[in-house]
């Protein structure tokens, strides 16, 4: 197992990442890829992952709801960050019209300047989408065939709109919203649609903690560790064998990223 969306730079963590990385590796979760938010986050992203070579890795990009912060369009902090191998790949970007913490413009702005380094350098596109399918996918299309590979992240869309991530040949990354009994319903119904070689898993820690998670946690905060129940849920939505399923998604995962895990 591979959890590729760890926020492990956020603050929740501060006082026992150690014991967070312990307990992941105690589950058999067999690498991290912790997520880049920002140009200061992608940095501390980075040095985590050096503290923890061969086991975690990080991206390096501007969520939406910073893209406020970009004033230099060549990103030349992220093209820097981007240069260590450490670095795989180029986000967490895309679009937020939830919240619209950043003006839609600049979200646009800033997203498509981060396919465009992603292009350039090669590097696969780590993604966010929330209420922005259609300019989002109107954005992308024309950069897909440029990019060596794109994932979407935390997908939580109906099956129209996951169907037209896959007509993108988009990978998709999908966290313990299909354990919410209240929202995640039809994203149960329709996570079997996801090929194999396109589907990843993530916890998006320390945020959406599995709602069905038993014995419950004394804490909110989600973590890696609990990525195997996750991959439990998953299977179910599948009719897949927890085995079967998380040896097709390592697979897929490590190709995506191209790291070989220590």
């Amino acid at each position: 197992m591979i959890d590729i969306g760890v926020n492990l730079t956020n603050s929740r963590f501060d006082k026992d990442r150690d014991a967070v990385i312990d307990r992941a590796r105690a589950a058999g979760v067999q690498a991290l890829i912790l997520t880049g938010t920002s140009e200061q986050e992608s940095r501390e992203a980075l040095a985590m992952a050096h503290q923890w070579p061969g086991y975690c890795y990080s991206t390096a990009g501007v969520h939406p709801h910073d893209a406020k912060s970009v004033i230099d369009l060549t990103l030349p902090q992220i093209r820097d960050l981007a240069a260590d191998p450490a670095v795989v790949a180029i986000g967490e970007c895309g679009l937020d019209f939830n919240r619209d913490f950043s003006p839609r413009p600049q979200q646009e702005t800033v997203f498509e300047a981060q396919l465009a380094l992603a292009a350039e350098l090669q590097k696969p596109v780590f993604m966010h989408c929330r209420d922005a399918h259609d300019r989002f996918l109107a954005i992308l299309k024309p950069w897909r065939d440029k990019l060596p590979a794109a994932v979407l992240h935390c997908f939580t869309g109906t099956e129209q709109e996951l169907k037209g991530c896959l007509a993108l040949d988009l990978h998709i990354g999908i966290t313990g919203w299909v354990c919410d009994e209240r929202r995640g319903t039809e994203l149960r119904d329709i996570v079997h649609l996801i090929p194999d070689q396109r589907l990843m898993l993530e916890t998006d820690c320390p945020y959406l903690l599995p709602r069905d998670l038993r014995p419950k946690p004394k804490s909110s905060r989600n973590e890696p560790a609990y990525l195997p129940h996750i991959v439990g849920a998953v299977a179910a939505c599948r009719q897949q064998s927890v085995d079967a399923l998380a040896a097709a998604v390592f697979s897929t995962t490590r190709a995506f990223f191209q790291i070989e895990p220590a």
